[in-house]
């Protein structure tokens, strides 16, 4: 720390308990009080460099020779006015970062001009101040945070201005450009050609290059009024957001510890540098909610600047401490902008409410997407294709509508067993997301089945109206196997869930058809321009058995599935015949298409099918024995 040295006399000061006394051989004539403390001096030095001094002297003598000052509003108390009575006798003394300012503002205080005495100490310590502090980083820090107990002094005289405008000024540039600076920050020493000095000698070594969030932790050091009053004129000085942003979440990691409690050590989406820092005393409930309440203001809502595990960390603690609604609607928003970044264990908020209806904040992360499919209508996001287009599922870049759903759907099945969410709730927040947003609907399909076998008082009235949330269509054929064999499911998506199975598979049969007529065709086609070899042949006829196989084997499924639909409609039909004729009719109806004519169709399709494939199978059997023979 940079100091300048005043006065040349020795010490002659000398403290007993309360008192402090001018050991210079002469009785002392003034008693000055500041505070508790008595200082006993004598008349002429003091008013010899204050005119405050002076005229207190003047007003306070009599007819006795000694005489008492009472001085309550002096800056900086006793341990300033022992310095500025150090300096008025001339005795040794050192002007440091840490005292300038309150020796400046008591010099303000006390007009010790140059009226009275050439070099008086409002010249001295305005020197120092702009022509060794403010030059420097740590020095100008150390000097801002001293104008926390003199505020107003310190405002008045601009001190306060002028040392956030240097600390803002050196953080706003780059110090990879230069290399003096970064000596101040506490670095290696360079010389003007920036390399490192040794001892005072050029090692010819170039310094390592420094982040541009080098001055986050010196900054945490201040006060919350000035670190604010600060960030504001970075601002102002065209700082990016994101160097905003970084200084932001470290000075809120370092005063409130409930941000980082439950982040992991290897944590990849936080910054080394935004470690949580070891502060002193922590701050109190109130002094946190205040805290947070001014980083919401000062953040600025953009996607993307800082993580959004922090975010979700912001808004947890805002919760806990019942910040204003206000404040927590601007978490939520800004966690919406970059939802499609946020994981399971982030949406899994505890519900904080004194009501405590359910084990989870159901309706914050309801907000929650409501803010990210406002803002992705906005900037018009891309809707994802469907299942049957096959450019989405396997895909590894997903859209950020689709990486959202499938993390709702996630947490759905998260809190789908508690007991006390309500069917209405859970179907708002499955039905919140666009139909276009699910490649697959398996997700769902998984959250609805843990939602009924955690709530089976619910009616069946109940179960289809929940269960009209997912798409039959959409469910892949391991969730239709499952589907099929769930007895949770109402009996008319169960019937719905078999019928687009066996439609699947008819689709698979036939594009397994279509695949061997291409090869038929690629064969004959191949063979008619360069001929084809018997080794050709033979991979032919396998790759034909090994069709023939997976279509047997897909025939055997639909056999099946024909079979367990069949066995379905004579159970209904029995109870058709107990409970009315009319029964039957009325069941195909509810279900909404006719069964026995879709399984007629079926059979009809897998025996033509069957008879088109054996075939063709012989066909290029027979060619290929030709081929052989020849």
């Amino acid at each position: 720390m940079a100091c300048m040295k005043l006065g040349s006399k020795t010490d002659a000061f000398q403290r007993q308990g309360q008192a402090w006394f001018c050991t210079t051989g002469l009785p002392s004539d003034v008693v000055v009080e500041v505070g508790e403390m008595s200082f006993h001096l004598h008349k002429f030095p003091l008013l010899s460099r204050s005119g405050v001094m002076e005229r207190l002297i003047a007003e306070a003598s009599d007819e006795e020779e000694k005489c008492s000052i009472c001085l309550p509003d002096i800056p900086g108390g006793a341990k300033t006015f022992e310095l500025v009575a150090k300096f008025c006798y001339g005795v040794k003394l050192e002007l440091t970062a840490s005292n300038v300012v309150y020796l400046r503002c008591a010099a303000e205080h006390l007009e010790m001009t140059e009226e009275y005495g050439e070099g008086n100490l409002i010249v001295q310590t305005e020197t120092f101040l702009n022509q060794v502090v403010l030059r420097n980083w740590k020095d100008s820090l150390r000097a801002l945070q001293t104008c926390d107990e003199i505020i107003s002094y310190a405002d008045e005289l601009n001190i306060t201005k002028r040392c956030i405008e240097s600390l803002a000024m050196k953080a706003s540039t780059d110090p990879n450009l230069f290399g003096w600076p970064m000596m101040e920050h506490g670095g290696p020493m360079q010389s003007p050609g920036g390399s490192v000095l040794w001892n005072g000698i050029s090692t010819g070594a170039k310094p390592k290059n420094t982040s541009s969030d080098w001055w986050y932790e010196d900054a945490s050091n201040l006060s919350l009024p000035l670190y604010k009053r600060l960030i504001s004129v970075m601002e102002s000085r065209g700082i990016r957001q994101e160097i905003i942003a970084g200084s932001l979440t470290f000075y809120a990691k370092r005063y409130l510890p409930g941000l980082y409690r439950r982040q992991g050590a290897n944590d990849s989406n936080s910054s080394t540098c935004l470690a949580p820092v070891a502060s002193g005393a922590p701050l109190s409930e109130e002094d946190q909610k205040i805290l947070l309440e001014e980083i919401d203001r000062l953040l600025p809502i953009q996607k993307g600047l800082v993580p959004t595990k922090f975010l979700f960390g912001l808004l947890r603690t805002a919760m806990i401490l019942r910040a204003s609604p206000s404040c927590i609607s601007n978490f939520e928003k800004r966690i919406g902008l970059q939802l499609d970044k946020a994981t399971l264990e982030d949406l899994l908020m505890p519900n904080f409410s004194y009501s405590m209806e359910t084990l989870y904040n159901v309706d914050c992360v309801q907000r929650i997407l409501e803010h990210f499919l406002a803002m992705d209508q906005i900037t018009g996001g891309a809707s994802p294709c469907s299942a049957d287009d096959g450019q989405i599922i396997g895909s590894p870049s997903l859209t950020p509508i689709t990486m959202v759903a499938k993390l709702i759907d996630g947490y759905l099945a998260e809190v789908a067993p508690d007991v006390n969410l309500k069917l209405p709730k859970f179907q708002a927040l499955a039905a919140s997301v666009p139909d276009y947003a699910r490649p697959l609907d398996d997700g769902l399909y998984r959250a609805i089945d843990i939602y009924l076998k955690s709530h089976p008082w619910l009616s069946e009235s109940d179960r289809e109206q929940l269960c009209r949330l997912m798409d039959c269509q959409k469910l892949s054929l391991e969730a239709c196997t499952h589907a099929a064999q769930n007895e949770r499911l109402p009996l008319r998506i169960v019937v719905q869930v078999l019928f687009f199975e066996q439609l699947q598979l008819r689709t698979s049969i036939a594009g397994c058809f279509l695949v061997s007529d291409n090869l038929d065709g690629s064969r004959q086609l191949r063979s008619g321009f360069t001929g084809s070899t018997e080794g050709g042949w033979a991979s032919a006829v396998r790759e034909n058995q090994v069709l023939k196989v997976g279509m047997d084997n897909m025939r055997m499924r639909v056999s099946e599935l024909e079979k367990e639909c069949s066995n379905m409609r004579q159970e209904i039909e029995k109870l058709g015949r107990v409970k009315g004729s009319s029964t039957w009719g009325n069941v195909s109806k509810k279900f909404g298409f006719k069964l026995k004519s879709q399984m007629c169709s079926a059979q009809e399709d897998s025996v033509s099918n069957q008879k088109n494939g054996s075939g063709k199978i012989e066909k290029l059997k027979g060619k290929a024995q030709e081929k052989h023979k020849s």
